[in-house]
């Protein structure tokens, strides 16, 4: 059950970030709005984040969390802000999920 929690916390790590990203694109006063769903998304993916490492040791969780965090908001990038999607990008984007998945693994 902690892991699903881990995966909805991760997921709202990206939605942070994708706040921040829109908020720095807008104009003033729908920036602020952005920056209100930046907060809310950073607490509720705090509090959950908290919660999945009572069962998940804390060094795990974290990798997990913002490995899938980062992978997220990379295809967020490439998909919502037009960023590039290379070859060595994507390439060290599947390694970062092997790594999650490796963490996942091996974490009793």
């Amino acid at each position: 059950m902690n892991w699903i929690i881990l995966l909805v916390a991760s997921v709202f790590e990206v939605g942070f970030t994708f706040c921040m990203a829109k908020a720095k694109e807008a104009i003033v006063p729908h920036s602020y709005y952005w920056y209100g769903g930046f907060v809310v998304c950073l607490v509720i993916g705090m509090y959950l984040l908290v919660k999945a490492t009572q069962t998940i040791p804390v060094g795990t969780a974290y990798a997990v969390f913002t490995g899938i965090g980062a992978v997220g908001t990379v295809l967020i990038g490439i998909l919502v802000f037009k960023e590039p999607a290379n070859a060595m990008r994507l390439f060290f984007m599947a390694t970062l999920i092997a790594s999650v998945i490796g963490l996942k693994m091996v974490s009793h």
